[in-house]
């Protein structure tokens, strides 16, 4: 079965033009906000959504992010409501995919076979769980792809040609490259560097390659989109919504609306080069 990831990028691949995949935390800072701006940003250029599932101890994340998620669990925010708000979601919305990313612990308490089949049941398309090396596949992505979820890997920069074999085995989706070492927001990424890597990896794999880590400008995420599948940004959106958090779920809204349209028109321009 086709899940809405796939038919995505293949729509994405017959426009000629990249993703642009977005990340917010679930919860950040309350519900209503994550509904708000999950409901808004199709519309303002985001072909992928990926809603951070908020843990106390987020190793691969940015300042940005870290306080992200801080602030949703100090709102309450639980896994169980992250997928009531992705079911909420799915009542406008059908086609935009929706895929979970964080770290295997609050899956593990929530219950592996209850956690994929309530994700697939809520609207969920796909998970990208980045404490999870291809050692433990058994643990969560192969339940997830027999659930019916697509299970996203991180390549990085230190995935060398005798460990990618390993990270392509079970992944389905798209792969995502992380194209800095360090965590979330901490540098911007070399666009003839992510070009060779992407390259790399693509002679490997006919999955679409999707770069992140480090993407926070128009310029920046044109650069990529040249030379990759999608841009995903993450730590600039979450920026943006804590700056506007005291003008309310509306300013919130709009600051991280605003962004995304930007980066979209700025990867609009990258269509002859994707095509």
């Amino acid at each position: 079965m086709t899940t809405r990831i796939e038919t995505r990028f293949a729509a994405l691949q017959a426009e000629g033009r990249p993703a642009l995949v977005t990340f917010i935390m679930a919860g950040d800072p309350d519900g209503e906000t994550t509904l708000a701006v999950l409901n808004a940003l199709p519309a303002a250029g985001a072909d992928l959504i990926e809603l951070g599932m908020p843990f106390s101890d987020p190793m691969a994340d940015g300042p940005a992010i870290q306080r992200a998620g801080l602030r949703a669990l100090q709102g309450g925010e639980t896994l169980a409501r992250t997928l009531e708000t992705v079911r909420a979601f799915r009542e406008g919305d059908a086609a935009t995919p929706i895929i979970l990313m964080g770290y295997f612990n609050p899956v593990y308490i929530y219950g592996v076979e209850r956690f994929v089949a309530d994700a697939k049941s809520a609207g969920v398309d796909g998970l990208i769980v980045v404490d999870l090396p291809p050692e433990m596949d058994d643990e969560l992505c192969l339940p997830a792809v027999r659930g019916g979820l697509n299970f996203v890997r991180l390549a990085t920069p230190t995935t060398d040609e005798k460990r990618l074999p390993a990270v392509l085995k079970n992944t389905s989706g798209f792969v995502y490259y992380v194209s800095i070492n360090g965590i979330t927001g901490s540098a911007a990424p070399d666009a003839s560097a992510v070009s060779a890597a992407v390259q790399r990896i693509k002679g490997q794999t006919s999955l679409p390659v999707c770069v992140g880590f480090g993407v926070r400008t128009a310029e920046q995420a044109r650069a990529i989109g040249r030379h990759a599948d999608g841009v995903v940004v993450g730590s600039a959106l979450v920026a943006a919504l804590e700056a506007a958090v005291e003008g309310g779920t509306p300013a919130m809204v709009e600051a991280v609306t605003s962004l995304v349209r930007e980066l979209a028109d700025g990867l609009s321009e990258c269509k002859l080069a994707a095509a």
